[in-house]
């Protein structure tokens, strides 16, 4: 009975650590000083159902990229204590996630973390965190929805069946920081 009551009590006590690092998307999703977007598996489905010449290559690979992807979410902020709550978050999901590289330039932090999947070539989930943006920029801003906005910090998540070989081309299509140097890496 005490080794049950310890474990109930354990487990309430990790309760807020384990919603923390899954709620950081919702958490900010509302905020004004959050650009927030959340891509549903319905779109990533409408977009594999366009009308795309699928018999160039290279389209075809992108499709099933495309295809394989079953969430996306990001956040974008120059809100100094929404990045440090941002960076926390990141933190305490790495101890899950490996380390594919890390970019390091003028200021800025880029870092991409897989977690693997099927083999050594997919991965189930890629997060992308970029921290320090706005010293890169040396203060210009970045327009968004017709307001120039700074941005110090951006994270991504992509989810799904994702092959790596493919996935530098995403994040050039994109326009994700640091997208460029994942295509050296692989």
């Amino acid at each position: 009975m005490k080794k049950k009551l310890v474990v109930f009590v354990m487990a309430i006590l990790l309760l807020p650590a384990v919603s923390m690092a899954q709620d950081v998307f919702d958490k900010y999703s509302d905020n004004s000083d959050v650009t927030y977007v959340s891509i549903k598996p319905k779109m990533f489905q409408m977009i594999a159902k366009m009308g795309i010449n699928v018999d160039e290559p290279e389209a075809k690979a992108y499709m099933d990229m495309v295809k394989s992807i079953t969430s996306f979410k990001t956040l974008v902020t120059d809100n100094t204590a929404i990045s440090a709550d941002i960076t926390k978050w990141v933190k305490s999901r790495v101890g899950s996630l490996e380390e594919l590289m890390q970019v390091k330039d003028e200021g800025t932090e880029v870092k991409f973390y897989v977690k693997e999947g099927k083999d050594s070539d997919h991965v189930k989930e890629l997060l992308i965190f970029v921290n320090g943006i706005d010293k890169a920029m040396k203060g210009q801003g970045v327009e968004i929805n017709g307001e120039v906005r700074k941005i110090q910090t951006v994270v991504v998540s992509l989810t799904g069946d994702i092959d790596l070989n493919e996935i530098s081309k995403l994040t050039e299509k994109m326009n994700i920081p640091g997208g460029e140097h994942l295509e050296k890496k692989i």
